[in-house]
């Protein structure tokens, strides 16, 4: 016990420091920008109606204020970060004044909800599929499906997308194609709504299960393919193991290993992967509001984005490096 603690705080400190450097290197990105809120804000206000000159003035020395950009761009850095732990980013541009972190809390659910699950439930399937072909390696059923995944897998994710909407959206329309929600629905904890995302949820899991399901197979296939030839399992085999406790708890727990830390890459993919997602389905998430803050010149809210994406994706990894040592023991003395 005292080793993994000492490994999980190791593990926290990485973790911490890769937030740190991460965020940091966002907030000096978004403010080399050369499109500043400020301008923009004075730009669509001049255009609407005639202000003095010295009204400008006024209002730009108030909404500098307002953003933090009155000072120093180290004083701007240290104001940042003080204001990280509480997730104040400051008034968002596409929606001047409401918050940047309240758009960002509105789009997150339906990230997660979608790619997440979505990514994990296409990993546990390709896994057991893949050990179990791996280890029954004359299995037709198998077979055929191994030879579906090679065909299918090399396909980038937009092509199946695309492929979907124009089947199930215009060829034989029985599925929604864009937005997550009907729009007669209200939103609130209710069946009516309950249904209606998952209705409009079933197009972009499909066709990122398809792609996704053969990537895992395919993986796990290979490296229970190598396990099988251990000695270990030859030696269980011939000692009359249960075939069953062979292929779950020594050939796939041991090949899980490195799957892990694949999974891990992949939910770190997500929010990298969510705007195309979004765009081809039009999704209200992170990806179709990131697309929205860099075509509107909000770099507060392209910011606060990139930050929750760190977080995000650091925290997923944190979490897999926590459960490594559950599965292989070595981990604990590296």
């Amino acid at each position: 016990m005292k080793a993994y603690l000492l490994f999980a705080l190791k593990r926290l400190i990485q973790f911490i420091a890769v937030v740190f450097a991460g965020c940091s290197a966002a907030f000096f990105i978004s403010h080399l920008s050369p499109i500043s809120p400020v301008d923009q804000i004075i730009g669509r206000v001049s255009g609407q109606s005639s202000y003095s000159p010295e009204a400008i003035v006024a209002l730009r020395a108030t909404l500098e204020e307002l953003f933090g950009l009155n000072v120093p761009l180290h004083i701007q850095y240290f104001n940042f970060l003080a204001r990280l732990g509480t997730g104040d980013f400051g008034p968002a541009l596409i929606a001047f004044p409401r918050p940047a972190i309240e758009l960002v809390m509105l789009a997150l659910p339906w990230t997660v909800g979608l790619l997440t699950v979505t990514t994990i439930f296409h990993w546990i399937i390709g896994n057991i599929l893949g050990g179990l072909a791996g280890y029954y390696q004359n299995s037709r059923f198998l077979k055929a499906f191994g030879i579906v995944a090679i065909g299918v897998q090399p396909i980038p994710y937009y092509i199946v997308a695309f492929l979907m909407v124009i089947i199930f959206g215009f060829l034989w329309p029985v599925l929604p194609i864009s937005d997550g929600f009907a729009m007669n629905v209200r939103q609130g904890w209710t069946l009516e709504f309950a249904g209606s995302v998952l209705h409009h949820a079933i197009l972009p899991a499909a066709s990122l299960t398809i792609v996704g399901l053969g990537t895992w197979f395919l993986g796990m296939r290979a490296l229970v393919s190598n396990i099988v030839t251990e000695d270990y399992v030859t030696y269980a085999e011939l000692a009359g193991v249960r075939q069953n406790r062979i292929v779950f708890s020594y050939v796939i727990r041991n090949a899980l290993v490195p799957q892990l830390t694949a999974l891990a890459m992949a939910l770190g993919g997500i929010f990298s992967g969510t705007v195309i997602t979004e765009q081809v389905f039009s999704y209200p998430g992170l990806g179709s509001l990131l697309v929205r803050a860099v075509n509107g010149g909000d770099s507060t809210l392209v910011l606060a984005i990139s930050c929750i994406a760190i977080v995000a994706v650091a925290g997923a990894i944190f979490v897999i490096d926590l459960v490594h040592p559950l599965l292989d023991p070595r981990v604990k003395s590296e």
